[in-house]
C-alpha cells in the first residue's frame, strides 16, 4: 500500500525524528483496516498484570492464551497490538510480521499498597523491543502521584533510547494519586493537562481516558470559563485534549475503559471521531467478549472512524 497524504502529513509533525522512528509510526498508521486514514484502533492486553488473570480472562477463557490476542489483533485489522514482555514473547515467532507490536515497558498490579503515590515497575528494555521487532514501546505515567517525577525521568531515558533505535513511544497518561480526586482522574482539565505533559516528555502517541465535563482545578476552571472553552459534550472534551496535544500535532488515542455495552462503546467512538481524536485503544471491551462478538465490535468501531457507519 502506498503511503497516503494523510499519513505523510502526520509524519511531518515529528520534526526531530529519524527515518527509522517515522517508519515505525508509518507502519502502525498504514496497517490494518484503518490503514492510511490517519485513525488507529490498538488492542492492548496488559490487564493480567494490572488486575490478575481471573479478573481479566475468566469470562472468556480462550483469552488466557497470548496467541488468542495476537490472532484477534490480526483478524480484526487492528493497527497494532500492545502487551507486556512475556505476552509478546509467547507469540513472537508465530505472528512475526503480521501486526505491528508495542512493548508495554512498565506495569503495576492490584496487590500493591501504593495509593497516594502509585507507580509502575519497569519490566522490559528497549533492546527487548528491538529484539521482538516492535514498532513502539509503551509506558504509563501517573501525573499527580507523589512518585510521578521518578516516572518522568524513567520515560525520558527510555524514550531517548527508543528514538536512537528508530522505535516510537506510546505514553499512557493517567492522572491519579496525590490530591487528585476520583472524579478528577477523568476531569477535562486534568486529562488535558496529563496529555500535554505526555507530549512534553517526547511521546509520539498519547493514550488517555475519555474526559468528563467535570473541571477539577479551581484555577483551570477559571481559565475554561473566562476563555469560553467548550466542555458540554464528550466530543468537546476530546477536542480540548487534542488541542492540548500541541494543537493537534501529536497522535491521541482514547482508552476504552471498563467493560460496557456495545452501544456505549460506539457512542464513545463517535465522540472521539467528532472531537478530532485519532482513535481508540480498546482492551477489556474487546477480549473479554466472545471472539465473534469482539470481531464484530472492533470492525464496527473501525467503520465508525471510516464514516461507513454514522
Amino acid at each position: 500500500m502506498a503511503m497516503t497524504n494523510t499519513v505523510r502529513n502526520i509524519l511531518s509533525w515529528y520534526e526531530s525524528d529519524n527515518p527509522g522512528t517515522k517508519a515505525s509510526i508509518a507502519r502502525m498508521l498504514m496497517h490494518g483496516t484503518l490503514g492510511g486514514t490517519g485513525k488507529m484502533v490498538i488492542l492492548p492486553v496488559d490487564q493480567g498484570f494490572e488486575h490478575g488473570p481471573a479478573r481479566s480472562f475468566a469470562m472468556n477463557p480462550d483469552a488466557y492464551d497470548p496467541h488468542y490476542h495476537y490472532q484477534l489483533a490480526v483478524d480484526s485489522g487492528c493497527s497494532a497490538y500492545a502487551a507486556p514482555l512475556g505476552s509478546l514473547e509467547a507469540g513472537a515467532d508465530t505472528f512475526a510480521g503480521q501486526v505491528p507490536l508495542i512493548l508495554k515497558m512498565n506495569s503495576a498490579n492490584s496487590l500493591s499498597r501504593k495509593k497516594s503515590d502509585p507507580n509502575q515497575a519497569v519490566t522490559a528494555s528497549v533492546k527487548d523491543a528491538l529484539r521482538l521487532g516492535c514498532d513502539a514501546i509503551g509506558f504509563t505515567i501517573y501525573p499527580g502521584s507523589d512518585d510521578m517525577f521518578d516516572m518522568y525521568e524513567e520515560i525520558t531515558e527510555l524514550c531517548r533510547e527508543a528514538k536512537e533505535y528508530g522505535i516510537a513511544t506510546v505514553l499512557w497518561s493517567y492522572p491519579r494519586g496525590g490530591d487528585v480526586s476520583k472524579d478528577g482522574e477523568t476531569a477535562l482539565d486534568v486529562v488535558s493537562y496529563g496529555a500535554h505533559m505526555a507530549c512534553l516528555l517526547g511521546a509520539h502517541i498519547i493514550k488517555v481516558k475519555l474526559p468528563t465535563t467535570h473541571l477539577e482545578q479551581p484555577e483551570a476552571k477559571k481559565a475554561y470559563e473566562s476563555n469560553k472553552i467548550p466542555n458540554k459534550t464528550q466530543a468537546d472534551g476530546v477536542a480540548d485534549v487534542v488541542k492540548s496535544c500541541f494543537n493537534g500535532r501529536r497522535i491521541v488515542v482514547f482508552s476504552g475503559g471498563n467493560t460496557k455495552g456495545e452501544n456505549a462503546v460506539y457512542d464513545d467512538t463517535r465522540a472521539i471521531r467528532d472531537g478530532g481524536g485519532q482513535g481508540s485503544i480498546i482492551g477489556r471491551n474487546s477480549f473479554q467478549r466472545p471472539r465473534a462478538e469482539a470481531l464484530e465490535m472492533l470492525q464496527n468501531i473501525m467503520k465508525i472512524y471510516k464514516g461507513d457507519i454514522a
